[in-house]
């Protein structure tokens, strides 16, 4: 029970990662408040998890949205202890093909939607006191470039860079900024990214899911569930003297 009474706030906790995030999280005695833009998805897990957990729609391209559910934690919940960043898009295209409205879309929700959850949270948290936890989801894209994944390898990166930037300004507080950067893990987000590699690379549906569960040092793809340790830990009191870091944890793919 590392979270008992602490309130926890998952973006993109509906489905996939931040799902089985959510789910952790409740186990570990955490009030968790499932934030989606799938409201109805988010208030039907939070119908599940018990201790009081609530779904609250987000938009988090959208700062009456964020300022909307910030709000409704607090009035609810009195307060915020823990931040799941998760909320995120993908997209890919040829560079000389990418768009301006595929780049906004991707840097919107990735990045603004993120910087602007975690600014809105961390207000929070100050005024509150007693510190806090805020974790970002980044992606091992993020520590590299890929010719067809430019701008959601550069989302990524920004994202860490984000990371670094908040622990530095927050840790005083006492609120701890880290992220956690998973590798190729077996979501819905990766069916879509599958279909999109077979339409580019000339490939059946499918063969580009294997391939990279088979090049994984540890042998397959991820699930959410592998996420959740590392998602419990940074959350905790464990992690009090861990700031401003991102944690790979992609099976052995990325070595920093």
């Amino acid at each position: 029970m590392k979270l008992q009474g602490k309130v926890a706030i998952v973006t993109g906790g509906a489905r996939g990662i931040g799902r089985a995030i959510c789910e952790r999280y409740a186990d570990e005695g955490a009030r968790v408040v499932v934030a989606d833009v799938l409201a109805a998805d988010a208030k039907a897990l939070a119908d599940t998890l018990g201790r009081g957990a609530i779904g609250l729609p987000l938009d988090v391209t959208r700062q009456d949205s964020i300022d909307a559910m910030v709000a409704a934690v607090v009035r609810e919940a009195g307060r915020i202890d823990i931040l799941v960043n998760n909320a995120g898009v993908f997209d890919m295209a040829p560079l000389l093909e990418v768009t301006r409205e595929s780049f906004a879309r991707v840097f919107a929700v990735n990045v603004e939607g993120l910087l602007f959850t975690l600014q809105a949270c961390a207000r929070q948290m100050v005024k509150q006191g007693g510190g806090g936890k805020i974790i970002n989801f980044a992606s091992q894209a993020g520590r590299r470039g890929e010719a067809l994944v430019s701008v959601y390898c550069a989302s990524k990166a920004a994202v860490i860079s984000l990371t670094q930037s908040a622990g530095l300004a927050l840790a005083k507080q006492r609120i701890n900024v880290n992220a956690i950067a998973p590798g190729v893990i077996d979501t819905p987000m990766w069916d879509h990214v599958d279909s999109l590699f077979a339409r580019y690379e000339g490939l059946a549906v499918g063969e580009k899911k294997k391939a990279v569960g088979l090049a994984v040092p540890y042998g397959r793809m991820g699930q959410p569930e592998d996420l959740v340790g590392a998602a419990a830990f940074l959350a905790s009191a464990d992690a009090d003297y861990v700031v401003a870091q991102t944690l790979n944890v992609d099976g052995g793919n990325w070595m920093s």
